[in-house]
This record gives C-alpha cells, sequence and structure tokens, in this order.
C-alpha cells in the first residue's frame, strides 16, 4: 500500500465516522466538528487523489471541502 493510497483511506475513514456519528446522535450536526471531520476526509482523499488521478473524484472532494468550509465559517 502506498502512502497516498493510506492518506485517503484515512479521510474515506473521517467520513464514515462523522456521518456514523452523526446517525448515532453523538456528533450533531450542527457542532463545528461535524463539518471539520469533513474538511480533513475531503483534503487528504484530495491529497491521495495526486497519485491516482480522477478527475470526478475531484470535483466531488473540491465541493466537499467547500461546503465543509462554509460549514465552519457560519459556525464562525
Amino acid at each position: 500500500m502506498t502512502a497516498y493510497r493510506a492518506i485517503g483511506l484515512l479521510g474515506a475513514g473521517l467520513y464514515i465516522v462523522a456521518y456514523f456519528a452523526n446517525q448515532h446522535g453523538w456528533l450533531k450536526s450542527e457542532d463545528w466538528r461535524f463539518p471539520a471531520a469533513n474538511l480533513a476526509g475531503a483534503l487528504l482523499i484530495l491529497v491521495s487523489l495526486l497519485a491516482e488521478w480522477n478527475l470526478p473524484s475531484v470535483v466531488i472532494e473540491a465541493f466537499w471541502a467547500a461546503i465543509s468550509v462554509y460549514g465552519l465559517t457560519k459556525r464562525a
């Protein structure tokens, strides 16, 4: 496993944990940590895409990151 793939898997893991915690009620979507986890996940996946380029994935991760930044600034 390459370092880029490991970084991407870590990002995917952050998405999954944040979403599961939200669905379970442990982490509310209004909490700043929810968009922060999503932003970190998106950025880590974007880093992994440097090694294995996939334009549709880059587009969705860029939008995911932008929406997460919007969510964080709304809470500031």
